[in-house]
């Protein structure tokens, strides 16, 4: 075996020396889930699990792949209507399933900001749409995390001679936090800038049956293009983009990471069917997760650890350990006593701003909760 790359092994000494190295780890079986994304617990759902299967022999669907792109062999019925009730669900003219929310923000970015435009993004932004923005033609400049003064100013600068794309995240994924989607709307109007919102965190949290924080605040229609990620929320995979009958016919011709790519089983696409109609006629686990949210927020905050949290009013919980030692150290504490917590270190968070990550569901026990927020203020 040829040796391996000197300045590649260089990289990786250098994590292991901060104590950033990322392994491969399975969750215990035997702990309680609280790092996964399986707000509602719909991927543990044997219901689902049956009723997709069940759907799919009664209307004659094989479970194999779907053989190729979708503009070759790839593209089954169960795609159009998918599609149908994505869109009616959310609110808007069409959606179009991508295979991830990865594949779904690369696609956007690289693609439909086009040379001489400009993207402003939340220095917070996923990783997949930073690297959707680096494939793109465009311009693109960073505004402070929830900042809409330095958004402005930007603003200002940029959309006089460009058409200026403003990207963000509905809930942040490594801070639980959510933008003030009036504030960014109301720019977005003002400067006549396209607003597009990441909401892979808020489906399945917000919303009267779960569509999302801009459907919630009833701002969608204000919103260019809404990304929405099926790998949390509904326990399944893919994702799609939501907006306007003409952005879905552009993506279908200039997304690559559409075109070039094979598309998702039917079984798949069953699955992420049979999760919105759970979702839209089922509302009580959505129920459950947000009265876990708020005995999570109200009972942190007896114990005095509000101030090491931030703000969320999300499925996401963050306390901020500084240190990757530090953190790692009562991450392995926790775990030891059975709950399932993983620690986020930098570089995937500033250093400095390293955390616990903690994700509630709508299975987790009240006392669970408060048996793992004493543990915490134990391990301090």
């Amino acid at each position: 075996m040829k040796k391996f790359p000197q300045n590649l092994k260089q990289k990786l000494d250098e994590r292991i020396q901060n104590q950033a190295l990322r392994t491969l780890g399975l969750s215990g079986s035997d702990q309680v889930d609280f790092s996964s994304n399986d707000y509602l617990g719909f991927s543990k759902s044997t219901d689902l699990f049956q009723q997709t299967h069940t759907f799919l022999q009664a209307e004659g669907f094989t479970t194999n792949g779907a053989t190729g792109s979708r503009l070759l062999s790839g593209n089954h019925p169960l795609y159009e209507r998918t599609e149908k009730v994505l869109a009616d669900f959310h609110d808007t003219e069409s959606a179009l399933i991508f295979n991830s929310g990865y594949d779904a923000n690369v696609g956007f970015f690289s693609s439909v900001p086009q040379r001489g435009d400009v993207i402003l993004f939340d220095e917070l932004c996923h990783a997949s749409m930073r690297d959707g923005i680096r494939l793109s033609h465009a311009k693109s400049y960073k505004f402070a995390h929830n900042d809409y003064e330095d958004l402005e100013k930007q603003l200002n600068i940029y959309t006089e001679n460009a058409n200026v794309y403003i990207a963000t995240e509905s809930v942040f994924s490594m801070d639980g936090d959510a933008p003030n989607l009036e504030m960014l709307t109301q720019l977005a109007q003002k400067h006549n800038a396209y607003l597009v919102l990441d909401e892979a965190h808020a489906l399945g949290v917000f919303g009267e049956k779960g569509q999302g924080l801009a459907q919630s605040q009833s701002v969608h229609h204000q919103v260019f293009a809404r990304i929405v990620t099926f790998g949390k929320g509904l326990g399944c995979h893919g994702a799609a983009v939501l907006g306007s009958s003409e952005l879905k016919d552009y993506l279908v011709n200039f997304a690559r990471s559409f075109i070039y790519t094979t598309g998702l089983s039917p079984h798949s696409v069953a699955s992420v069917l049979i999760a919105y109609e759970h979702l839209a006629t089922q509302p009580q686990a959505l129920a459950e997760l947000q009265q876990n949210i708020v005995f999570f927020n109200q009972y942190k905050m007896q114990l005095g650890l509000k101030p090491m949290f931030v703000y969320s009013k999300s499925a996401i919980q963050c306390a901020i350990i500084t240190g990757n030692q530090k953190v790692k150290s009562i991450a392995a504490q926790l775990q030891k006593k059975g709950f399932d917590v993983k620690p986020i270190l930098s570089p995937t968070v500033p250093e400095g701003q390293e955390r616990l990550r903690i994700c509630l569901h709508n299975f987790n026990s009240q006392e669970q909760i408060r048996a793992l927020l004493d543990q915490i203020l134990q391990a301090l």
